[in-house]
């Protein structure tokens, strides 16, 4: 099915029926009902991508995250999707596994797709990527890495406080043996929330032990992660993870092995997922607002008269501290 087909069948010129479409420029209301019927009756699908290299205006955005299975990362598509649909944009996801030699490509591949703009929501990154997407002016909103240029914003949360809070909060419960859990820990932002732990657990030097191990991400790599750690004869009365999907997995682990949580082992998370809120026991963790961050992407994006945008700027998140049933006092004993 053709434009030509529609504008027949609506007995208007082939221009009408693409300002319609488009909606760009005046048509009376009778007319365009009138196109909008024949395009319902004649099931016309208009073709994006070659309207797209043809030299109008793009209504894609695209999506690049490191792990598509880890319920984060979804959180924040379908807001910035929720977005993009109000707006009349579709949004295109990769997915890297944290390789950030399948950033640069998914990069490339969103660039030849001619996208509006780019969300890149990632903890790995290469360093020829930023100059690259500095000189094409595609809007790009990073989240994690990167630094905010004249067309590229930055999402940042401060990990390291998250961190801290939440060793404090377990401290004050009399914790005095705890450990962390973690995944891909040469990457800057998952770094992070390791040297976070380390450097609060040394302000408390004399009066703890702790320990750090780490594994794949999700609920697999938290299972295996706290076998080794018990296999090595450290007794935590704490674990903290350094996101919800790993926490998952320890607790399992856990319990197989015999262990209650909180009564033997408290446990901690970070994101927020709602998973967290389901877990047995629910999840003690840190919130770190998804909705907030897809909102804030969809507007680094767009245009100014479509509601946003906001580039060259940078944002950073203070998350809060969500306690729930996975934490307790350590044992007695």
């Amino acid at each position: 099915m053709k434009l030509e087909d529609v504008a027949k069948r609506a007995k208007v010129s082939i221009a009408t029926v693409s300002r319609v479409l488009n909606d760009a420029g005046p048509v009376r209301n009778t007319t365009k009902a009138r196109v909008l019927r024949a395009v319902q009756d004649l099931k016309y699908h208009p073709n994006i991508h070659a309207r797209t290299l043809a030299g109008g205006k793009s209504r894609t955005l695209g999506m690049i995250v490191s792990n598509l299975e880890n319920p984060f990362f979804l959180d924040i598509f379908r807001s910035l999707e929720s977005e993009a649909r109000r707006h009349g944009y579709e949004v295109v996801v990769a997915n890297t596994d944290y390789n950030p030699r399948r950033l640069v490509n998914s990069v490339h591949l969103m660039m030849g797709r001619r996208v509006a703009g780019l969300a890149v929501i990632v903890s790995e990154m290469d360093p020829t990527l930023m100059q690259e997407l500095i000189e094409s002016n595609l809007p790009v909103v990073f989240y994690d890495v990167g630094t905010p240029a004249k067309n590229i914003s930055n999402i940042r949360v401060n990990y390291q406080k998250g961190i801290q809070k939440t060793v404090e909060y377990l401290h004050s419960l009399g914790h005095r043996h705890m450990a962390f859990v973690g995944h891909h820990t040469s990457l800057e932002p998952l770094l992070d929330r390791k040297v976070s732990f380390v450097e609060t657990m040394k302000r408390y030097a004399g009066d703890v032990e702790f320990t750090t191990v780490a594994d794949r991400d999700g609920p697999t790599g938290g299972e295996q992660a706290t076998r080794t750690l018990l296999a090595t004869g450290f007794r935590p009365t704490a674990i903290i993870c350094v996101n919800d999907y790993m926490a998952l997995g320890v607790l399992k682990a856990l319990r197989e092995s015999g262990l209650a949580v909180p009564d033997d082992v408290s446990v901690t998370g970070y994101d927020n997922i709602s998973l967290s809120e389901y877990a047995f026991p629910a999840l003690t963790t840190v919130n770190i607002p998804r909705e907030k961050i897809g909102h804030l992407s969809f507007e680094a994006l767009v245009p100014p008269h479509e509601g946003g945008q906001v580039l060259g700027r940078g944002f950073l998140i203070d998350p809060e501290v969500v306690i729930r049933e996975s934490t307790g006092p350590p044992p007695h004993n």
